[in-house]
């Protein structure tokens, strides 16, 4: 590590109540010179909701090769620069791991700021054993869905995916085709104001929401026992 460059603070933020913010993350943000994010109409939102005034640049999937670059010359200068996501922890299911692995290339300090994560949320409240499990961000749209959940299946240790409100419901029905017995347990906008754990035999919780359609919204992290 080079101690004339900066250093890049990698900000959990929160995943729906603000409250869960932590002092760490909004003094790191006060901090630095610049904050790289997801989304700055997202991130700037939250900034002005904690009177934080900071310059942003976006830095998403699809950024190319000269955005990274552009920040790793001004960590090179010795500015310090932080990086968040739309929400939660960077670095899971988004496009920090790029950052990340510039700076670690260049020589760069990499500092975690950890916070809350849908992840770790949910196993804490899943009552199962989950000294192991395996986390496998979102499904495939098309190609290699087949095969996600074959793996899901055939699985020694507990799996964790994220699903979206457009294909959770079709998953959980390949999923319950696939292995009628399964036991889930689905977190549906965890942390919001509409929060919902739901538990069961994959089959109960694809009539749970048959019966109530309209608490399909929102994010949703499924654990499969």
């Amino acid at each position: 590590m080079n101690d004339s460059f900066g250093q890049l603070f990698v900000v959990a933020t929160p995943i729906g109540n603000l409250s869960d913010m932590t002092v760490r993350g909004l003094e790191t943000l006060r901090s630095v010179g610049l904050i790289a994010c997801e989304d700055t109409r997202v991130t700037k939102k939250l900034l002005r909701h904690f009177e934080i005034d900071v310059p942003t640049v976006s830095l998403h999937q699809h950024s190319d090769d000269r955005k990274i670059q552009s920040i790793i010359n001004r960590l090179c200068e010795g500015g310090d620069v932080a990086y968040v996501t739309d929400a939660g922890t960077p670095g899971v299911s988004d496009p920090g791991n790029r950052l990340v692995s510039a700076c670690v290339s260049s020589g760069i300090r990499v500092v975690p700021i950890p916070g809350v994560s849908a992840v770790l949320a949910i196993v804490s409240v899943c009552g199962a054993d989950l000294q192991r499990f395996l986390f496998l961000s979102y499904p495939p749209h098309k190609k290699g869905r087949e095969t996600f959940f074959s793996r899901v299946c055939e699985s020694e240790v507990p799996i964790i995916y994220f699903d979206s409100v457009h294909r959770v419901v079709k998953n959980l029905v390949l999923l319950s085709q696939k292995k009628p017995e399964a036991q889930i347990v689905l977190g549906r906008e965890l942390t919001k104001m509409h929060e919902e754990i739901v538990r069961g035999r994959v089959d109960e919780v694809i009539a749970y929401f048959s019966e109530h359609p309209d608490r399909l919204k929102g994010e949703f992290v499924v654990v499969v026992l």
